[in-house]
């Protein structure tokens, strides 16, 4: 666990930045085999966590990486989208935020997990320019220390891939 906060920002837990966001799945939302359109669902979590991350930050963002997008199961007419946003990682000028997508069943109330994604969230001025994040957080729990460790693998591996050209 990160026991203290050694570049002396104010620190912020997972929990204040939380967001969550609900959709039904529209007509106007489906794709040509009358599922959700995977550009629709990119859009709403990009939206769920560029909110998250101005939630955190308390400035501007824009989105630099998606990573770990993983399409796990399809969505349909009617169907209730949940979407929920935390910050896992923050760093100079730059936030992590888990976007974990569930469809919920009207009936039950029952969850099924369809996509999760981490996004890079960019803190930004009002030119656009990069700049450094006011708040920090520090892990509460072994799953946040968890997640934590695992945004300091996909940045080496963001380097590695820029490194190869991708």
């Amino acid at each position: 666990m990160v026991s203290d906060n050694t570049d002396n920002r104010k620190i912020k837990s997972v929990k204040d930045s939380l967001t969550e966001c609900m959709r039904i799945v529209r007509y106007e939302d489906i794709n040509g085999v009358s599922r959700l359109f995977g550009g629709r669902l990119m859009q709403w979590m990009d939206e769920a966590a560029g909110i998250c991350a101005m939630r955190h930050s308390g400035s501007a963002i824009t989105t630099a990486a998606v990573d770990n997008l993983t399409f796990k199961k399809g969505a349909y007419i009617g169907d209730i989208i949940l979407l929920s946003a935390k910050i896992t990682y923050v760093g100079n000028t730059s936030m992590e935020v888990r976007v974990d997508v569930f469809s919920e069943e009207m009936k039950t109330g029952l969850r099924h997990v369809i996509n999760r994604a981490y996004f890079t969230e960019v803190s930004v001025d009002n030119k656009g320019r990069p700049v450094p994040v006011q708040y920090t957080i520090v892990p509460e729990n072994p799953s946040e220390q968890a997640e934590w460790e695992g945004a300091l693998k996909r940045i080496e591996m963001r380097k590695e891939r820029r490194s190869e050209g991708y």
